[in-house]
């Protein structure tokens, strides 16, 4: 089973290897970018990427290993983002913003890469639920909404916030339906509206 990793955690490698594998995934994205995953093959990442073949199946093995490490590059800086940059995303604003800024930064992330997060998500079925990714969005958003709502079953309410950014559905709304991503993003604000705005709050008077 496919483990993402959990910002903080950077693998120790030396600085040559690090800039190797760095030039590698850098090259990886652009061939899937222009292929999709299932064109991509190690002598073109290879050729691409300036180094030996035996270089880039050294490093990562097969194609599939290469493939799930660009997903995994991705995610550690966007974990970064949420847990340790600058606000609305990262600490310091209220926990409304950080929701409502996750789960557009969420959005461009599932933007960025879907074909290859479906991929990952779908073998095995549930494969999406195991990951540590998945746990640590739900535990970031379980966190803002018990802030924002003591007494509400926070980690219903995670899931229920994630659950739209799933990536079949996700590439189900942009490609069958044509949904363009601001119109998602849009549909997040309500559903995060509606989910994070206090039940002690006043509601709003209706015009006339």
């Amino acid at each position: 089973m496919r483990e993402l990793p959990v910002v903080g955690r950077p693998p120790a490698e030396r600085a040559d290897a690090a800039h190797n594998r760095r030039r590698i995934l850098r090259a990886a994205a652009e061939v899937i970018a222009t292929r999709g995953p299932e064109g991509v093959t190690m002598d073109e990442v290879a050729r691409a990427a300036g180094v030996g073949v035996g270089t880039v199946y050294r490093r990562f093995g097969d194609r599939a290993r290469l493939v799930y490490a660009v997903i995994d590059d991705r995610e550690r800086d966007f974990q970064a983002a949420f847990i340790q940059g600058p606000p609305p995303l990262g600490p310091g604003a209220a926990p409304a913003e950080r929701v409502r800024a996750f789960l557009h930064a969420l959005a461009d992330r599932t933007e960025a890469q879907a074909d290859l997060l479906l991929m990952a998500e779908s073998d095995p079925p549930e494969a999406r639920f195991r990951d540590g990714s998945y746990r640590l969005y739900h535990r970031h958003l379980a966190m803002l909404l018990r802030e924002i709502r003591p007494g509400a079953d926070a980690a219903y309410l995670a899931d229920a916030l994630l659950a739209p950014l799933a990536a079949n559905l996700f590439l189900h709304q942009r490609r069958t339906r044509g949904m363009p991503l601001d119109r998602i993003k849009a549909g997040l604000d309500t559903l995060a509206g509606a989910l994070t705005a206090r039940p002690d709050a006043a509601p709003r008077e209706r015009p006339g």
